[in-house]
């Protein structure tokens, strides 16, 4: 009778995991990552980049200059583009990075 309610628990135990374990949670959104190369320095304008990569996930400034993000996070992936642009809503300059293997050659 133990060894069944020990078995009993343990099951439970498990299938809650799981249930806890799917629903990691995840931020952003994916973007297209092999365009990012397309990015020039003081040529590419915001509009430009609205068009190679949509909506950015997240705006803001950074030293009084407009930023845009693109990011995707989860446990499994995380890709992160934060670009700056200057008065002129050209691209001042940007960073890329990223935990995916492939995207190393960018």
């Amino acid at each position: 009778m133990r060894i069944l309610r020990l078995l009993t628990t343990l099951i439970l135990l498990v299938v809650l995991s799981l249930q806890v374990i799917s629903c990691m949670p995840s931020m952003g959104r994916s973007f297209p990552v092999k365009q990012v190369r397309q990015i020039e320095i003081d040529k590419t304008t915001r509009a430009e980049i609205r068009q190679m990569f949509g909506d950015p996930w997240r705006t803001g400034l950074e030293n009084g200059k407009r930023t845009w993000t693109y990011g995707e996070y989860s446990m499994k992936i995380t890709r992160d583009l934060v670009i700056r642009f200057d008065d002129q809503n050209v691209v001042e300059s940007y960073s890329f990075s990223s935990s995916v293997p492939e995207d190393e050659d960018l």
